[in-house]
């Protein structure tokens, strides 16, 4: 038996609805068994500022089974795997209930970047060091949410460059060349390849 496509619209309106909450869902094509959830980095955590992608594939049994979540945006944190963003929660496992939506998953995925549960890892080497090596911890995490995470637009990007003694134009130039990416344009400007 297919997911409920019903009740999957209905939840994206409700999601649409509440921009406030700091968590969205963005469509990959018009498949709504496979979207992208986004999740703003929680105030006064190290992902502070960052914009974090979620893959979700919704299950054939959903919603009488969890969404299948993991995240796409790399992560330092203990309940999130470094090397594929598998997410250990217990509502995307077994204390899933058919009363909980796509909402109130992102939103525990959003909580949980708050309150980390080092004694349930995902990571074991980040679990490790968030127990006892918490300053590193928190700067690591802050370091990978502003190199994964932050939505840097491209104004920002020509600023810097320009701001290194190239010209506007060479450096649009560069920037379109490389699609967008900083350290390719620098490198071509800087006369690499």
């Amino acid at each position: 038996m297919p997911y409920d496509a019903a009740r999957v619209q209905k939840e994206l309106v409700e999601i649409e609805r509440d921009k406030a909450s700091g968590v969205g869902i963005e469509m990959k094509g018009d498949n709504l068994g496979h979207l992208v959830g986004v999740i703003k980095g929680p105030e006064s955590s190290p992902y502070d500022g960052g914009t974090f992608k979620v893959d979700i594939e919704i299950t054939p049994s959903y919603p009488f089974e969890p969404p299948k979540m993991r995240f796409i945006t790399k992560v330092w944190h203990p309940n999130v795997s470094s090397q594929n963003g598998a997410i250990c929660l217990d509502i995307l496992k077994d204390q899933w209930s058919p009363a909980l939506t796509l909402k109130t998953a992102l939103l525990s995925v959003q909580a949980l970047l708050s309150s980390p549960e080092p004694d349930d890892p995902q990571d074991a080497v980040v679990a490790k060091q968030y127990i006892n090596e918490q300053e590193t911890f928190r700067s690591t995490a802050r370091y990978w949410t502003e190199a994964f995470a932050k939505v840097v637009n491209d104004d920002d990007k020509v600023t810097r460059l320009v701001e290194m003694g190239f010209g506007e134009g060479d450096v649009k130039a560069a920037l379109a060349k490389c699609g967008g990416d900083e350290n390719a344009a620098l490198e071509q400007l800087c006369g690499g390849s």
